[in-house]
Order: structure tokens, then sequence, then C-alpha cells
């Protein structure tokens, strides 16, 4: 199992390592760069297309790892294959399908995401993409939440999840760091449940999806020398929707209790936070909530006096103090279900009230994040 996760993490990391270096040249000499107007905090042109090498080093080793294991179905496996992988080998190289299915979905929002880096699109094309996405994964596709209830309701919902989940995380871009970082923990979290389960398709997945998060984040960590873009934040938003609803949360035979199922929310508790409070902000100022502004919960913690990486640091510390105790929730007795909900409840109004509270230092209300 080592070995597996090491290979899995390392070989995206390495890409993406490399891949992100090109880009960055390659979009600074054409001019593919952020430029530094007056709603925006950095001060000096930033290379874009961070996101051109997160898709690369995402799907490239996800299909080759698929056509890898349909082969090794027809030869002998090599003898350093993990005995948990070869026992899945078949349940691996089924998934073909699956994978080519949601490689399609995030190179569609990909290419939407490029277009808006490079001019502007507005909310309206980029959410008509998103929801013609998650129609297609959820209907013809089949990746479904809540199979248990009439399709209808199912496709709705997982519609919902995956659109609320993909603008998350695009919000969530708004500081050096932020919204990879914070998919990092998340999928780290989701990884160890999937495994729990007895899984293996999802974690593996999900170990190449922070391989090449990690090998991006070197260079956008604070203070950042490329950006993801909405070519970048819009896959990864998309990418963790997608396996949440993969992962089994909820299976009686395997001993896995119904509160499963809240998993996903107690893991993403911070990103909606952000989202569901940046909103509400928006609208009690009369603004649109598709509006980019620096209300984000990351601003407001600069603006009471946080560094950005201080900031960005306590979001990845929040988000871990919410999500780790979300994987014991498929195997604990409604009791303490509860008493794991309500932690993770108290732990979000803390937030809430620690970062309202005091002065503001600064009020300027503007940025680049949008939907």
């Amino acid at each position: 199992m080592t070995l597996l996760v090491c290979l899995a993490i390392l070989g995206p990391f390495l890409l993406s390592l490399l891949l992100t270096v090109f880009i960055r040249a390659w979009s600074v000499r054409i001019g593919f760069v952020d430029h530094p107007i007056d709603h925006k905090r950095h001060e000096v042109p930033v290379a874009l297309g961070g996101g051109i090498a997160i898709v690369i080093s995402i799907f490239t080793p996800i299909v080759i790892g698929i056509l890898l294991a349909k082969w090794f179905q027809q030869t002998s496996p090599p003898a350093w294959l993990s005995d948990l992988v070869y026992t899945h080998l078949d349940g691996i190289a089924s998934k073909l399908g699956t994978v080519v299915a949601i490689t399609s979905g995030a190179l569609v929002l990909h290419v939407v995401g490029i277009l808006d880096d490079r001019r502007a699109l507005g909310p309206w094309p980029k959410l008509a993409a998103q929801i013609l996405v998650a129609i297609f994964i959820a209907g013809p596709v089949g990746i479904r939440a809540f199979e248990v209830l009439p399709p209808t309701i199912s496709i709705t919902l997982t519609v919902f999840w995956i659109v609320l989940i993909t603008n998350a995380f695009n919000f969530l871009d708004n500081m050096d760091g932020l919204s990879a970082g914070v998919a990092v923990v998340a999928l780290s979290i989701f990884s160890v449940a999937a495994i729990g389960a007895g899984q293996i398709f999802v974690p593996v997945m999900a170990w190449v999806v922070i391989g090449a998060l990690l090998g991006f984040l070197v260079f956008n960590f604070s203070p950042a020398s490329i950006y993801m873009g909405d070519s970048g934040s819009l896959v990864i938003g998309y990418m963790l929707s997608v396996l949440t609803i993969l992962t089994t949360f909820y299976d009686p035979r395997q001993g896995l209790q119904p509160f499963g199922v809240l998993v996903p929310l107690v893991v993403l508790a911070v990103p909606l936070y952000d989202v569901i409070s940046v909103v509400l902000h928006r609208l009690r100022a009369g603004d649109s909530p598709f509006r980019g502004d620096q209300r984000h919960f990351s601003h407001r913690l600069v603006n009471r006096g946080m560094s950005q990486r201080a900031a960005v640091l306590t979001i990845y510390l929040a988000t871990a103090a919410t999500g780790l105790p979300a994987i014991m929730l498929p195997k604990v007795s409604w009791q303490g279900a509860v008493l794991l909900l309500v932690e993770c409840l108290c732990i979000v109004v803390m937030i809430a009230v620690l970062e309202s509270t005091g002065r503001a230092i600064q009020t300027d209300h503007t940025d680049d994040s949008s939907l």
C-alpha cells in the first residue's frame, strides 16, 4: 500500500513540477499573465496557465494507469504490484469508460476556464457549462448521489452538488495557495475514507490529484509566481465533487452507518462556509452574488491583521479540524455521529465569531474572484 501511495503521488508531483516551470515561462513569453489592476492584490504581473499543468498531471497518469490495468489483465502483473491492487485489478480496468467520461467533463470546464482566463466570459457562460457537465455526469454517465431516491431527484441533487463544490473551489481561489492547499487536505481525508470502505479506484484518483496539486503549490504558495486561474480551480472543484459521489460512505454490508453520507459536508465545511458567507455578504450589500470582491473568509482574516500566508495556513488547519473527525462518521453510533457533527458546527461557528469580531484594518471590497 505504501508503495502504491508513493507512486500515485510522486509521479504526478514530478510531472506537475516540470510542467509548471515550463508553462510559467511560456505564459510570460506570450503575455498570458494576470495584470495587477486596482482590484487585485499582487503588485506585478503573474503568469497564468497553472491549471494546464494541473490538468495534464492529473489525467495523463490516470489514463495510463487504467490502460496498464487492462494490459495486466492479459499478462502476469509485476511482483511489486500491491496485493490490494491485484485484488481490484479487474475493477480498475473496468473503470476506463468512467475515467473517459470524467475526463471529458473536466476538459470542457478546463477549456471554458482557459477562455475566461484569457478574456473574462462573465459568470453565466461558466455556470451554464458547469450545469451541462453535471447533467452529463449524473444522467448518461450515471454517477449519482443518493441512488436510493427516484432518478429525477437523485440527478437533481447530483447536479446541484457538482455545481456547488465546483464553485466553492472557484471562489476559494482568491489567495496564493488557498484553493489547491485546501483541496489537498480534503482529498487526503476522502482517500482515507475510501480506503476504509474497501475502495481502491477513488483513493488512487485522489492521490494522483494530490500529487499534481502539490507540484503546482511549490510555485503557487505565497508569494506565487503562477496562478491556476479558472482553468484549474473549476477542474479541482469538479474532481472533488465527483470523487465524493464515487466514494462509499454508507453500506450496511460493510458496517458503514447512514451518517456516513454527511462526510462530504463535514470535510468541505470550510469551503462551503466561505461560499455561503461571501454570497450573503454580497447580497446584504446589494451586490450580485457573482460579483468578485474581497469579502471572502481569507480576505476577512487579512483585514483583521493576518498576513496572507497566515490566513491561508489558518484555513488549511480549519479544514483539517472539521474534516479529520469526519473519517469516523460511517463507523460510529448515532450518538457518536451527533457529537462529531456538533463538533464541526462548533468549529465553524467559532470561526465565524472570531473572523467577524474586532476592527478591520482595511475596507477595500474588490478583487478578481468570481464565479
